[in-house]
């Protein structure tokens, strides 16, 4: 299969666009007017191929688009917007799950940003979630698609926790179900009662659960005189998620995490300031 890249003959055609029209747009009039041309590009006779970029890629089969795509990660070509969007606007996801499997960071990537939520990928996602060769950022878009359909994935995800896999993706997971269920709670409740540097993102699960039995748990930790600012930040969201209050000062002058804090808002007014000046 022979791969046209679309984009390099677009970028031909706009450099000397640009050196036409120089004079007539700003640097900020080339940011809007560029995608423009690119859009309008994908109607444009291109000679080499006897049709548009669109009509290009419309003429291919539903397998055909998929290894296209393949090849244009392999080869490094550049991938086009209108492969991306004729792949999508198909919606044959069975084509491209096998792209998953394929070991590429890179095309697993393009994979998972095409298929989004698609319950037919899901059998995939969670082997890759669940995979610690998996690229971290592929593994936080996963866990990303999973919180949206916990409910879904739940019996999956408390099975993978009871094992030791992936704890921590389970527990983010966990504690975006909708159905109450006393064993995840007690679950994430147990979870942080035993944190220690984890207790912010543990305290969070807690407030995405929403079940205000957690309260007196957390109404204890933020009593501990020890913990530093970014923790009882977390705490004190944590209780007002619940419905629960915490106002008793607490001073963290002396905290590093606030103090840095601090130093950042300064300069962040210090150069709003200048600006308005």
């Amino acid at each position: 299969m022979k791969l046209i890249d679309f984009d390099g003959l677009f970028d031909e055609k706009l450099t000397v666009y640009m050196e036409e029209n120089k004079n007539k747009y700003t640097e900020k009039q080339w940011e809007d007017v560029i995608p423009r041309l690119y859009k309008k590009f994908g109607d444009t006779y291109v000679a080499k191929v006897k049709c548009t970029p669109k009509q290009y890629y419309a003429k291919m089969t539903d397998e055909e688009l998929a290894q296209t795509l393949a090849l244009h990660l392999k080869e490094d070509v550049p991938v086009p917007e209108f492969l991306c969007n004729e792949i999508e606007s198909r919606g044959n996801v069975e084509t491209l799950l096998p792209l998953l499997l394929s070991g590429d960071t890179q095309t697993v990537s393009y994979a998972v940003n095409l298929i989004l939520d698609d319950e037919r990928a899901y059998d995939a996602y969670f082997s890759l979630l669940i995979s610690e060769d998996t690229d971290g950022d592929i593994r936080d878009d996963i866990a990303d698609i999973f919180k949206l359909h916990a409910d879904k994935i739940s019996a999956r995800c408390l099975q993978a926790y009871q094992d030791g896999i992936a704890k921590e993706y389970m527990l983010e997971i966990l504690s975006r179900v909708k159905e109450r269920n006393d064993g995840i709670f007690d679950i994430l409740l147990s979870e942080f009662a035993a944190a220690d540097e984890n207790t912010p993102m543990r305290a969070s699960y807690l407030a995405a659960y929403g079940d205000d039995r957690a309260l007196p748990a957390l109404l204890a930790r933020i009593e501990d005189r020890s913990i530093g600012f970014v923790e009882f930040q977390e705490l004190k969201y944590a209780i007002e998620a619940l419905g629960g209050e915490y106002t008793e000062p607490r001073d963290f002058t002396a905290d590093k995490d606030y103090l840095a804090i601090e130093a950042a808002a300064s300069r962040g007014f210090s150069e709003e300031e200048e600006i308005k000046s």
